[in-house]
């Protein structure tokens, strides 16, 4: 198994060295990147029971559309990023949240509030924002307890 392995390394570095360029380009995108988009957040963004509007929809339609392909461009491409460095070195499910955040999809609002009930995730969102003066954000089940509401 190991020669095999050893094998296949061998035959394929110069997809090996690639692989680990862009592993570095992703590592270094993120450590630049998710700082500015943690402080980006609105404060009760997970808690608020409704969705937050875009405040771009009052511009002009070409304006929209054009910042919301291009927000949902980079989304996906760190939500790729994140796949990528779940076995690669990086913040994987950091860059992942903040992927989601930027794209729009079906479900989206649901799995961002999930992903964010997960303390080490909101944990690093928090500690991104806190190094730039910001609150951190309210967590999604602030005010419903742990999923239930208060009577």
């Amino acid at each position: 198994m190991i020669e095999g392995i050893l094998s296949w390394s061998e035959t394929h570095q110069t997809f090996l060295f690639w692989l680990a360029i862009l592993s570095g380009l992703l590592f270094l995108g993120s450590i630049l990147s998710l700082p500015f988009l943690a402080t980006q957040i609105p404060q009760d963004y997970f808690s608020d029971a409704k969705r937050h509007q875009a405040q771009l929809k009052q511009s002009h339609p070409l304006i929209y559309l054009t910042i919301r392909l291009l927000k949902n461009f980079l989304g996906w491409l760190l939500i790729l990023a994140g796949i990528v460095m779940l076995v690669l070195p990086g913040q994987g499910l950091l860059t992942i949240l903040m992927g989601l955040v930027l794209s729009d999809f079906p479900g989206k609002f649901a799995l961002e509030r999930r992903l964010a009930s997960n303390a080490r995730i909101m944990g690093g969102i928090n500690w991104l924002r806190e190094r730039r003066g910001r609150p951190p954000l309210d967590t999604p089940f602030n005010q419903m307890g742990s999923g239930r509401t208060i009577t």
